[in-house]
C-alpha cells in the first residue's frame, strides 16, 4: 500500500489564516513604532537645540540669538534660513541643523525654523507645519510648531 506524504488543502489554509491574522496585528504596530521613534529622534534633537541656546546665553552674558542677525533669518514671524546654515549661531554651537521628524504622513522632515514670539500669531499653515519654532530673542525657547497635534503618548507636541 502507498501511503500519501503531504499536507492536506484545510491544513495549508488554516496556516495562511493564521499568517494573515497575526499580520493584521503585526503591520499597525510596526508602524506605530516607526512613529515613535521619529518623535522620540525630534525630542533628542529638540534637547540639543536647547543647550546650544543655554550655552550662546551664558556665553552672550544674559543675551539669547537674534533671529535677524545670529540666526541668518529676516524678520520675526517670518521663515528664516536658519536651517540653512547661515548665522554664527548655527555655525558656532550647532555642526549642523537638526530635522523635525514626526512621523505624519502629511508632514516632511523639516530642519528650517520659524521666529515669532507666540505661535497663535504666526500664520495657520506655519502652526502645523512641523518646523522648528523659535519664540523670541526675550523668550530663548525652542519647540516645535504643530499646534494641535498630540503625539503618540497623548501630550501635545508643541508643548515638548
Amino acid at each position: 500500500m502507498k501511503t500519501k506524504k503531504g499536507f492536506t488543502l484545510i491544513e495549508l489554509m488554516i496556516v495562511v489564516a493564521i499568517i494573515g491574522i497575526l499580520a493584521a496585528i503585526a503591520i499597525p504596530k510596526f508602524a506605530d513604532l516607526i512613529k515613535k521613534s521619529k518623535e522620540g529622534a525630534t525630542k533628542g534633537s529638540l534637547g540639543a537645540l536647547r543647550s546650544a541656546l543655554t550655552i550662546y546665553y551664558g556665553e552672550q552674558e544674559g543675551y539669547y540669538p537674534n533671529p535677524k542677525s545670529d540666526l541668518g533669518g529676516g524678520s520675526a514671524n517670518e521663515t528664516g534660513v536658519f536651517g540653512n546654515g547661515a548665522g554664527p549661531f548655527l555655525t558656532k554651537y550647532l555642526s549642523k541643523m537638526p530635522t523635525v521628524k514626526l512621523g505624519r504622513t502629511n508632514l516632511n522632515d523639516q530642519t528650517i525654523c520659524v521666529y515669532g514670539d507666540n505661535l497663535a500669531d504666526l500664520d495657520a499653515t506655519v502652526r502645523v507645519s512641523g518646523k522648528w519654532w523659535y519664540r523670541g530673542q526675550t523668550v530663548g525657547e525652542m519647540n516645535v510648531a504643530a499646534s494641535d497635534m498630540i503625539d503618540t503618548k497623548g501630550a501635545a507636541i508643541s508643548a515638548w
